[in-house]
């Protein structure tokens, strides 16, 4: 099967995440997209982070039901710093048969020659990136094309969406709505425990 790669803090996760999500699956000919929110983010410190396990069931519940969507806790299980390429080599070898796709922002895509073994994300998987603000196809490739195997960098689009993991957190610490922000049930589980309140 061909899989979708979604990885990220997701803290919270938001329509953004979502309409993501949808438009790599239909655009990219996917049979699932997985949601993996990381356990130790390598390179910052996950601001009000209400743990991994919480960020997981927040991911599960915007999931909902849709049965394109599903969610991996294999990056939350882990103590260590999460690395992508890590994680692309135990789902590797949990499902040799799939073929791999991970999605990116164009941010990130353009990142690619700076992280831990990007030969070896390109060989286990196709990378997936999306057009962000600032961030353009050509000048995505040509930076991803510093690293061996960037023929393997594909693009898809979506609409614009401004809506961050930190504008719901703020909006949440100053008592402002978040409804159609982020999914109902998210929006409960937020309001239920408390979450982001500074």
């Amino acid at each position: 099967m061909r899989v979708g790669i979604l990885g990220g803090v997701f803290n919270p996760p938001h329509i953004g995440h979502l309409v993501c999500a949808q438009e790599a699956h239909a655009q990219l000919a996917l049979g699932v997209v997985v949601f993996v929110p990381c356990g130790v983010a390598p390179h910052r410190e996950i601001e009000q982070d209400p743990g991994a396990d919480v960020r997981v069931d927040l991911c599960q519940r915007a999931i909902g039901s849709d049965d394109r969507l599903a969610v991996s806790d294999v990056e939350a299980e882990r103590r260590d710093p999460s690395y992508t390429v890590d994680t692309l080599r135990l789902l590797r070898e949990q499902s040799p048969e799939d073929d791999l796709v991970l999605i990116l922002g164009g941010d990130q895509a353009a990142a690619l020659p700076s992280w831990r073994e990007p030969e070896e994300v390109l060989r286990l998987a196709t990378v997936a990136a999306v057009e962000r603000a600032g961030r353009r196809e050509q000048g995505i490739a040509e930076q991803a094309a510093e690293v061996e195997g960037a023929d393997r960098v594909v693009f898809f689009d979506m609409p614009r969406i401004d809506v961050s993991s930190t504008l719901v957190r703020a909006r949440v610490a100053t008592g402002r709505p978040i409804r159609y922000l982020v999914p109902d049930a998210v929006a409960d589980v937020i309001a239920d425990r408390e979450l982001y309140r500074v």
